[in-house]
């Protein structure tokens, strides 16, 4: 038997991350709903895994090791409380704990079919507000870092702990329970889950921060989960058009990064590479959202834009007319800074460099997205356009300090250095492709 203090061996710290990955976020909401209070039952499922760590390379791993960590850290969550509390108030918390019996999830896998989409509908209680529900889930149930979480709301770290911190008070004051929903009740998350879904692909499409451009596992996992969502609510436009926009993103995923991991702008990729099977689905989706008696989601439009440029011999022949029509209907369904952003990029290859300009400087003067690197890099690329060198690099550089992920900036560094040592033209795009 190994001394207390022994390292764990290698196999069973594989094992152990292997289940905290896959397992992590089930734990958490059990434990939320045993102990009544998200921040306990985080600490409560910290000390779980502590536990495990420590005491699986002596006993081995246990046969149902969430049911282990849930019945751990539910002991330790209740011993927190004895600590805590006033011994008065501790009592009546433990009696009404002990008065539930510890038990896993139940059995709704025939409703949703997977523990991590489970999670996803709970945590995307209506009574949250629609950025905290989404920002909340994004963090604690997929994992995802705080730097993210920050990115897909356009906000600073700091701003958006706040946020986090404020979503956890209100459900532990408002007393809002963690359970799954009745399947009467899914329509009316469903659009809160899809961003959630969305934002995993996002990340995996274009990281963050890294060496990387791609993950590719987060990419698969949110294509998987929209396919689950497809099967539990067939035929909404919604999820169709989601499923649509991430396969035909995705399927461009092998064209995107070079041989040493730069990135390849849409226009320079090579279109042999793209997963030919991936896009007849995705196109065949669209039509199917477009469709729908619903009437058109966000997602629809935006994989109809995929989907035209796609379809596209190359960059001159895309329709840029008919897309620059499309984001202007989707700024009527979804206006955010991002969505104008996009417009006037594709309005560039229709009116011109200086009318897209106008629509970017617009952007810039309201000061929403005044930190967002790609804010930045399309008014050096318009500018570059323009002829105007020196401003396009200073937009070049700022761009480059906002960046964070190594390909971009690499992408950047090269603009900055075409600009200032030989005037080399900038083609239509944005940092990522």
């Amino acid at each position: 038997m190994s001394p207390p203090d022994a390292p764990a061996p290698a196999a069973v710290e594989s094992c152990l991350a292997e289940i905290f990955s896959r397992e992590a976020g089930r734990v958490l909401a059990t434990l939320i709903r045993l102990l009544g209070d998200f921040d306990l039952a985080e600490e409560a499922r910290q000390e779980a895994f502590a536990a495990a760590l420590e005491r699986w390379p002596e006993r081995g791993v246990p046969d149902n090791p969430s049911a282990w960590l849930i019945h751990v850290g539910r002991n330790k969550g209740i011993d927190r409380i004895r600590r805590r509390a006033a011994y008065r108030d501790a009592m009546l918390r433990e009696s009404a704990i002990a008065d539930t019996a510890w038990a896993d999830e139940p059995d709704d896998d025939e409703v949703f079919g997977d523990d991590r989409l489970r999670l996803i509908f709970i945590c995307c209680h209506p009574a949250l507000g629609p950025e905290a529900r989404i920002a909340l889930t994004l963090r604690e149930v997929c994992g995802l870092s705080l730097q993210s979480v920050a990115r897909a709301f356009l906000v600073h770290e700091e701003t958006m702990a706040q946020r986090l911190v404020r979503a956890k008070r209100k459900i532990r004051d408002a007393g809002i329970p963690y359970e799954t929903p009745d399947p009467s009740m899914l329509d009316e998350r469903v659009d809160g889950v899809l961003t959630v879904i969305y934002a995993v692909f996002t990340e995996g499409y274009a990281a963050t921060a890294g060496s990387a451009l791609t993950d590719q596992g987060l990419c698969r996992e949110a294509i998987r989960l929209g396919r689950l969502v497809d099967a539990l609510l067939p035929g909404n436009a919604g999820v169709l058009g989601l499923l649509a926009l991430m396969l035909l993103h995705d399927a461009r995923r092998a064209a995107r990064v070079s041989g040493v991991g730069n990135v390849v702008l849409l226009d320079a990729q090579d279109r042999a590479l793209w997963d030919k099977a991936q896009i007849a689905e995705g196109l065949m989706l669209v039509e199917r959202s477009l469709r729908s008696p619903a009437g058109v989601s966000r997602f629809a439009v935006e994989a109809a834009i995929a989907a035209l440029h796609v379809q596209a011999a190359d960059s001159d022949s895309t329709d840029w007319p008919q897309i620059v029509g499309l984001y202007e209907v989707l700024l009527r369904l979804h206006p955010t800074p991002v969505v104008e952003l996009n417009h006037a990029a594709a309005v560039s290859m229709v009116d011109g460099a200086a009318r897209a300009l106008d629509l970017v400087e617009s952007i810039r003067a309201r000061g929403e997205v005044s930190d967002y690197h790609l804010l930045h890099a399309t008014r050096g690329n318009l500018l570059a356009r323009l002829g105007r060198r020196g401003e396009a690099v200073e937009a070049y550089r700022a761009a480059f300090e906002g960046a964070r992920l190594d390909p971009e900036r690499r992408l950047l560094a090269q603009r900055i250095a075409e600009l200032v040592e030989d005037g080399g033209g900038c083609g239509y795009g944005g940092p990522v492709g």
